[in-house]
């Protein structure tokens, strides 16, 4: 007699990934970054994330021209087409191009408009040479990875801005600054949110309780004024690099309650664990304690909450130097490069400048994708 197998008697299929022998073997963070990899939309925010801070690195490589380069003859030139076909002849001539500016002034308000002349053909190439900077600050060079083979023609693919300046150029510059300000801003606050949290749940009694007023302190100040106002203190006289210190100071200030609120949370639920309590009575020294056998028990949710956390500070930063409170030229962000869409005169003539906002965009979609797929990667009751 012949049995048949029901479809809901067969045999369960595999679960996707490594096989269940390797998953016993695997260190908790193979576990998580096997469980990673199925977060489609982490991923693709991964590579996103490591093209912007590729991109940080090669700036000066990768952009055309430097953050002082400027043409004032072409202020707000409309940005130009690549081709890779000229068909305006009677033969078609293949190569990368684009079409020159022609200029024309209104007899009325003799104001200079940059429209595209199909006559005019600027070749482009990979690997020109253009302004000399230092790659890396270890060699100096001139070459760029894509740019006019003639640097004197005018090139700007993304337009330009009320200087003259091509804002592709300025993008990819402020990627830099933008993208690290976050990093930056958000390791004070998690160095703040782990130690002041960690004392405030592990010794508890006084020290808790003045760790947690200072932090309802700062949960009671109303977020963006607090912003304003340490910012506007700022000395006018600072220079630039002092200032990118400032706002990282001042957005690590503000951003660290949270994170203290939430260590504090799982030290005290930890400090009466078994283990913990087998470690004190082994001898070990409070430092051992929390650094050896309390903190790693959560990094994985340390880590998905401080990748979670650089996207508000992008933000924060681009908030201030939005409002001119932050980041100022010379310094190139994508906050003060969308300064200049305050002018609506500017916006309605040269929509284009929006095109950092793009960026940020783009940029905090990736980090919360990113520190979405660690939190369900990292979570043990999955």
């Amino acid at each position: 007699m012949t049995t048949t197998l029901l479809p809901e008697d067969a045999a369960p299929a595999p679960e996707p990934g490594p096989a269940p022998a390797d998953r016993d073997r695997a260190s908790q963070w193979r576990l998580v970054w096997w469980r990673f990899r199925g977060h489609k939309l982490a991923m693709a925010g991964l590579v996103v994330l490591s093209g912007f801070y590729l991109v940080a690195l090669l700036a000066s490589f990768l952009a055309p021209h430097s953050t002082s380069w400027f043409d004032e003859d072409y202020i707000y030139a409309p940005p130009q087409l690549p081709k890779l076909v000229d068909t305006s002849g009677d033969d078609w001539n293949w190569g990368l191009f684009v079409n020159g500016y022609t200029m024309e002034q209104d007899p009325e308000t003799l104001e200079l408009t940059h429209t595209t002349d199909p006559d005019t053909r600027i070749e482009l190439g990979f690997f020109v040479r253009g302004e000399s900077y230092s790659l890396l600050g270890l060699v100096d060079t001139n070459v760029h990875l894509f740019g006019p083979k003639d640097p004197d023609q005018p090139v700007y693919l993304l337009g330009a801005d009320h200087r003259g300046r091509d804002l592709l150029s300025l993008i990819i510059h402020g990627t830099r600054v933008s993208m690290t300000i976050g990093l930056v801003g958000v390791l004070l606050a998690f160095v703040l949110g782990v130690v002041l949290g960690g004392i405030s749940g592990y010794v508890g009694g006084k020290t808790d309780g003045l760790i947690q007023r200072v932090v309802e302190f700062f949960m009671s100040l109303p977020t963006l004024p607090l912003w304003l106002g340490l910012a506007a203190a700022l000395p006018r006289d600072w220079g630039p690099l002092q200032r990118y210190f400032a706002i990282t100071v001042i957005l690590a200030i503000i951003a660290w309650t949270d994170l203290a609120r939430v260590v504090r949370g799982r030290f005290l639920s930890l400090r009466t664990e078994q283990f913990v309590t087998a470690a004190r009575l082994d001898g070990s020294t409070r430092r051992r304690v929390i650094f050896r056998h309390m903190l790693p028990s959560f990094t994985s949710h340390l880590v998905a909450s401080l990748t979670l956390s650089i996207p508000a500070m992008i933000l924060a930063e681009t908030s201030l130097s939005f409002l001119g409170l932050g980041l100022q030229s010379p310094v190139i962000s994508w906050g003060v490069l969308l300064e200049q869409a305050q002018n609506f005169r500017a916006m309605a003539d040269a929509p284009w400048l929006l095109l950092p906002g793009a960026a940020v965009v783009l940029a905090v979609l990736s980090f919360n994708f990113v520190g979405d797929g660690l939190r369900d990667a990292a979570d043990p009751y999955r």
